[in-house]
């Protein structure tokens, strides 16, 4: 089971949503951050959604990269 975690940037997500749909179907942990101006998709339950910096400082951003095995922009 890999940690992934995705950073929002803005723009279209619907490519972002299907990966992320497809790695929680294959038992992966998913963990997405937004960064200042993106929305939130309509994401599946079971993924953790943070807001940067108002819910997560960039350090704890940082941290949360060092801690995915994988991590993917958008």
């Amino acid at each position: 089971m890999a940690r992934t975690l995705h950073v929002l940037k803005g723009g279209d997500t619907a490519l972002a949503r299907t990966t992320i749909e497809r790695q929680l179907a294959a038992g992966d942990t998913v963990t997405v951050a937004l960064l200042p101006g993106a929305t939130a998709p309509a994401l599946p339950a079971g993924v953790a959604v943070h807001r940067v910096p108002d819910q997560w400082s960039y350090e704890r951003l940082l941290e949360a990269v060092f801690e995915a095995d994988q991590v993917v922009t958008w």
